[in-house]
């Protein structure tokens, strides 16, 4: 990779504690930035600041990753919150990570979405989630299986080991997705999303693994090496 790695925009998740901070913190999963870096780009965590100007704080930043994270609150597409099983809403997070993902598509910056940064995507072009799932997918590993587009993904295989960890799941498909793959019992668990560049979601954890899986390390190279040739072009 000639010059410097692929900067790699992750936004922050806010943590009420961690064993490292007296206070509330902003967090980015550690296995998530070593898998960035991993595969050759420069992980940065952002704050989610509200009403950001995107352009500016975007600047020279080669691709947005939307990470996983806490519940989207149901007023977002459309519904009263109506399971008990909801945790972790935080309004400003989602304006911000909304307000992110329009702006990236229409932009057309690299995106990779995983779990809620999928979830959230299919909010903002105005999908819906199931709010609990009858049977949550918790330290839940299982194949799944992409009807397309695994070589886009970077995959050499279209089943990969999938390790999730999510109580809700994409409902209704918002405009433009493509549902890619599917679990054995019918959850969403990849999706193309539309925009000028590179950019998909999976439902499943490609940190979890990467250190053992080629496959979910290759995820992570394709969307960096998708990164790079951003920010090649830009510099033209």
């Amino acid at each position: 990779m000639v010059g410097h790695r692929p900067r790699i925009a992750i936004v922050a998740r806010f943590a009420e504690s961690t064993s490292a901070t007296r206070y509330e913190a902003i967090v980015t999963a550690r296995r998530l930035a070593e898998g960035v870096w991993a595969a050759g780009g420069e992980p940065l965590t952002f704050l989610a600041v509200p009403n950001s100007d995107w352009t500016e704080r975007l600047d020279g930043i080669d691709g947005v990753l939307m990470p996983g994270g806490a519940d989207v609150d149901p007023r977002n597409y459309g519904q009263e919150p109506v399971s008990n099983e909801l945790y972790g809403i935080d309004s400003m997070q989602d304006e911000v990570d909304i307000s992110l993902i329009r702006h990236v598509l229409s932009v057309g910056l690299p995106m990779l979405a995983i779990c809620r940064g999928m979830q959230i995507t299919n909010v903002a072009l105005g999908g819906t989630l199931t709010q609990h799932m009858d049977s949550p997918h918790l330290h839940h590993v299982a194949p799944a299986t992409l009807e397309s587009h695994a070589a886009e993904l970077g995959l050499t295989d279209s089943t990969v080991s999938a390790s999730c960890y999510h109580h809700q799941a994409i409902d209704k498909v918002g405009a433009g997705l493509e549902v890619i793959a599917t679990s054995e019992d019918g959850v969403v668990e990849a999706i193309k999303i539309p925009s000028k560049a590179w950019a998909y979601g999976v439902q499943w954890h490609p940190e979890d693994n990467w250190s053992e899986n080629e496959q979910q390390l290759a995820l992570f190279k394709r969307f960096v090496a998708e990164a790079a040739s951003f920010s090649s072009q830009r510099q033209r």
